[in-house]
Order: C-alpha cells, then structure tokens, then sequence
C-alpha cells in the first residue's frame, strides 16, 4: 500500500483483508494517540459503488471497533457528503475508494474531525501500520449502524443553497451517471435549481473515469449524447464524487482548472491555492492572490490553512482534475457557503451552469473568453513506476539532459521542479511530465496558444515518453 495525492491505493487483492484491517487499525491509533479522538467516539464510514469496496469497508468497520472507536456506516455517497457530515459531527471518517483508477484497483480517504489528514497525518499512519504488521491482525469483517440518509440530506441542504432557486431554469443537462456515486444527487441537486435534467447511461458495472485525463472514448460519448438530446451541458463526475466533469453544448469538456477558476470568480474569491499542474493563466485571471503547490489535496489544503493562518478571508482552493476546497465561509446573498476543505464536484458543476443560465451564453463562450492559454492533459495507463522514476531521475540531473530529450519538440527557457518536472520551451509552450502518486501510470501536462498546438505537443511528449520506455 501506498500514500498517493489522496490517501492510499493498491491493488485490490492486495487491499482487502490484512491491509485494510492494518490501515483501519493504524488511523484509530493515530486517532486516539494524538487526542483527536477517544476510545468510544464515532468514526463514520463511507464507499463507492467498486465491487471490492463493501467488502473492504466492512473490514475497516470491524478493525475500528476492536480498536477502541465506534465506526458508523453511511453506505455509498460522494466523498464530500461524508466528509461534511463527520466533520458537523465534529467526528473522524475514511472513504473505501479508488476514485477514477480502474476497478481492479481501490484505497482508503482518512479523515480527522476537522477535515482531511494532511502529510503528518499520513506519516504517523504509516509508522503505527510497519509496528502493528508483525503483529497479527484480525481481519474479520464486521456490520455497523446506518446514517446514510442523514449524510445524503445533509449535503442536500449544502448544495441547493448555493445558487439562488430557479437558477438553472431553462436549461437543459445532462448527466453521464455510470457508476459514479453521485450520479442520483445530481439529477436531485440540478432538477431542483430548475433544470430540464436527462439521466444518461447508468451502469452497474464500475465503470473508471478520469476527469483529468479524459479518454477519448468518454469524449466521443459525450459528443453523440450532445447532439442526440441537445443538451446546454453534460456533466458527471468521477467515481467518489469529488472530481467533476462539465462538457459544452457540443460534448467537448471544460478543463477542471478553467472550472476552479469560474468558482473563484462566482464566490469572490481573496486567495487561490492550485497546484503548479493547474493553468498558468490563472494568475492573470481574476482580483484574487493566487498561490501555488504541489499536487494533491494535502497540500492544497495546506496551503488554505496558510493564507487563513496570516489573516486572509475568501479563501478557496482547487486542482487541475476540477475538484474545489473551499477553505473559508463565503457570503451568498442571504446564504452562507460554509467552509469544506475536501473536494467536492457539485460546486463547479454549479457554478459553470449558472454562468450558462446568467450569461444566456453557451459554455464555449465561457472557453472562448476566458483569457487562458489552451491546455491539454494525458497519461500513459499501465506505465511501469520504475521506467518513470528512471526517466525522471534522467532528466533532474541535469539542463543538458532535458535539453538532449526535448531536441525534436523545442528549447527550453525555464524548468519548474515543485511537482515532476515543468519544462517551458522558448516559444512559451508548455511540458510538464509527473509520475502518478499511487498508480503505475506517468501523466503529461501541456499548455500552447490553441487546441491544435496543445493536442500536438501532447502527442510528442507523449510519444517521447514511450520511447524512453522502449529504449529502457
């Protein structure tokens, strides 16, 4: 098991049983041990809809139990719905889920009463998990009581007083459900602001999406459900719920960072915090201070504890693949938006429809005039970890061996190294390549002045990658 952006991920048949009940064990001592619960207090848990998380939270429920706490199961709901509604309990949760990665594959979200665990966290989790593996470990799985309902309604609350009522009237939306936990809610959420809603595609077979790296195929999907339904929107999200997926008129997704940065703009947003993979118009794209970190919501959240820390009101924060945090309260009108420092899809969901509906413009014109430069992202799926590591470990040794790599592609001006590797080339295009965190996969960032310019910077870089990997 391994520590990614998010919490950790593996393998399924190396998650369930031993490794689960370890992990589970390890959170409720690290939970107890440094006063952030005691023995007896509530600890809720919540999965998405793979076919290994059932069993692997009901090992966590049972590993919790015998460790002191009194774990509480809220069934499948997004990410964020259970987060807010441990956090209102002012109680500590984990989330059974392997977010967009494929089926095969599954982890575990810890979360502290006051919001996601942080790197510290992770690094007192991961030295109680290597004391208690010599010891043995029950993997026994176990039943808790439901809250589910409470969870869901909870969230409901949240998100239907973000926009005023009516505020999607008159448009007509679609939702690719497919076997994402959030497919239900968001017919519920976007009906209820007015909306003309179609459910499309439901799937009881787990079906990975990543809203990041979208795959071609779900674009071609997305594209014939557009022009079949004639919709103003597709959206969807991935398998927790906490990454959203927003596509135009025509099918043609929105960047999740171009999403964050609407958000920003709709709630008023003082301080941004996005990590280096995001856009880097961003800057230069609002009355906001924008501040810059590695990728990962650990670190996001961080740097939101930071600014709030020095004084900053309005802060807000958010990631590439879309998904935002909002750090601080924000005023509404007549509403509160109360702080979640966990991501949460709903929000730029609703924030882009509400452009739509306000601005009687389709979302390509919020593309078309948001002043950022065209970017485009992918990944190599099934990459062997060791061949990334090699060919990162190639590049950081030195300037002449980035510039021997990027001959066929360009020149490059400056290297940014807070998160992989972000080479600027000379004609001000962009190239940014990272190792995923906790898949064996390396993902590729671009930026240039059109699509066509990103699309085929992609595809070099790409192919650049998979050469290496040839000639290793």
């Amino acid at each position: 098991m391994k520590f990614g952006t998010s919490g950790i991920r593996g393998l399924v048949v190396d998650l369930q049983g031993h490794a689960s009940a370890l992990y589970a064990t390890a959170f409720a001592h690290h939970l107890l041990h440094n006063s952030l619960a005691k023995p007896g207090d509530t600890v809720f848990v919540g999965e998405d809809y793979r076919p290994s998380s059932p069993d692997i939270a009901a090992t966590c429920v049972a590993a919790l139990r015998r460790a002191g706490l009194k774990p509480v199961s809220c069934g499948a709901l997004p990410t964020p719905s259970l987060a807010l509604y441990a956090m209102s309990n002012n109680s500590a949760s984990l989330m059974v889920t392997g977010s967009h990665i494929p089926a095969d594959r599954n982890g575990i979200k810890f979360y502290r009463p006051d919001g996601e665990i942080d790197k510290a966290d992770e690094q007192s989790i991961i030295r109680i998990a290597e004391e208690l593996k010599a010891k043995p470990t029950d993997i026994t799985p176990g039943i808790a009581a439901d809250e589910a309902l409470l969870a869901k309604e909870l969230f409901a609350a949240r998100t239907r007083a973000i926009l005023p009522p009516g505020g999607l009237s008159g448009l007509k939306v679609g939702v690719y459900q497919h076997s994402t936990v959030a497919r239900d809610e968001l017919v519920e959420t976007i009906a209820s602001y007015g909306a003309e809603v179609i459910a499309i595609s439901r799937s009881e077979t787990f079906i990975p999406v990543d809203t990041e790296a979208i795959s071609s195929q779900t674009v071609c999907l997305l594209k014939s459900w557009a022009t079949k339904y004639g919709t103003d929107a597709i959206v969807s999200a991935d398998g927790d719920g906490d990454r959203p997926l927003v596509s135009n008129e025509t099918g043609l997704p929105l960047r999740g960072d171009l999403l964050g940065m609407l958000v920003a703009q709709f709630l008023g947003a003082q301080v941004v915090v996005t990590p280096i993979t995001s856009n880097s118009g961003i800057e230069h794209a609002g009355d906001f201070e924008v501040v810059r970190t590695r990728v990962g919501s650990p670190y996001v959240i961080a740097g939101m504890n930071e600014a709030i820390a020095a004084g900053n009101h309005a802060v807000l924060g958010f990631e590439a693949n879309g998904g935002v945090l909002v750090g601080s309260d924000f005023q509404l009108g007549d509403r509160v938006l109360r702080a979640l420092p966990t991501r949460d899809c709903f929000l730029p969901i609703l924030a882009a429809l509400f452009y739509c509906r306000q601005s009687n413009k389709p979302l390509s014109a919020l593309v078309a005039h948001s002043g950022l430069p065209f970017a485009h992202a992918g990944r190599l799926e099934d990459f062997p970890s060791e061949v990334s590591a090699a060919l990162m470990d190639y590049l950081n040794r030195s300037d002449e061996n980035i510039a021997e790599w990027l001959r066929s592609i360009g020149s490059v001006s400056a290297v940014n190294k807070t998160d992989g590797l972000r080479m600027v080339l000379t004609d001000n295009r962009i190239l940014h390549l990272r190792p995923s965190g906790n898949a064996p996969e390396m993902r590729c960032y671009v930026e240039a002045e059109d699509e066509e310019a990103a699309t085929d910077l992609l595809h070099q870089g790409l192919t650049l990658i998979k050469q290496w990997a040839i000639d290793c």
